[in-house]
């Protein structure tokens, strides 16, 4: 992957560069789900955070626990959730934004005072679509995609993830980028596109 390419997974749509990565370390739950789903999703999330060579831990000292993923069949049940909407001040306006646009998934992120990540929100409503998706998958999917702050058009156009022998894997190149990105001599945030170069320095020769 050339400097470029890695450039426009952090390019966002106004053309701002913004680079953003985890500054603790992450603690999941899931919210709506049976044990075996939870296991699945706690197991995609752990290999990716392992993938980035970051941390886990069982309770955040702040939140209790940061990176959060709610299963639901309509976007209402999210009003009924107990505490969520002292963590998400703006719960019902998003609530009706994402059902005017019929979406079926969302994730939100809050930064510390540097600009880190500290603290991810996934909201899956269980559509006709995403219930064609398996567990596996959307469970990649979601882990890939709250590691790192992308790009909001990074993959729009091409999916994080592969089918090979029948198993969806990440990409190599993906891959790549998010060791680039947790190596310990980079920035928790960037802002500078010339960052991009520094990234594509790291990346194997496969990447």
């Amino acid at each position: 992957m050339e400097a470029d390419q890695v450039a426009e997974l952090f390019t966002r749509a106004d053309s701002t560069y913004l680079c953003t990565r985890w500054g603790r370390p992450i603690v999941p739950v899931v919210f709506g789900v049976d044990d075996a789903t939870l296991a699945v999703f706690k197991g995609a999330i752990e290999a990716v955070v392992v993938l980035a060579g970051h941390k886990m831990d069982e309770t955040d000292m702040e939140l209790g626990a940061n990176l959060m993923v709610f299963f639901c069949r309509d976007w209402e049940e999210m009003l009924d959730l107990p505490h969520l909407d002292k963590m998400l001040p703006d719960l019902g306006p998003l609530v009706m934004k994402l059902k005017a646009a019929d979406a079926n998934q969302y994730r939100m992120f809050r930064f510390d005072e540097a600009g880190a990540i500290k603290a991810a929100f996934v909201f899956l409503r269980m559509d006709d679509a995403l219930a064609q998706v398996s567990a596996d998958t959307l469970a990649l999917s979601q882990a890939v995609q709250t590691i790192l702050l992308w790009s909001d058009t990074a993959f729009r156009d091409a999916s994080p993830l592969a089918v090979v022998n029948e198993q969806t894997v990440l990409r190599p190149d993906v891959a790549e980028v998010i060791r680039a990105v947790y190596d310990p001599v980079m920035p928790d945030v960037a802002r500078d596109p010339s960052h991009a170069l520094r990234l594509a320095a790291r990346l194997g020769p496969t990447g």
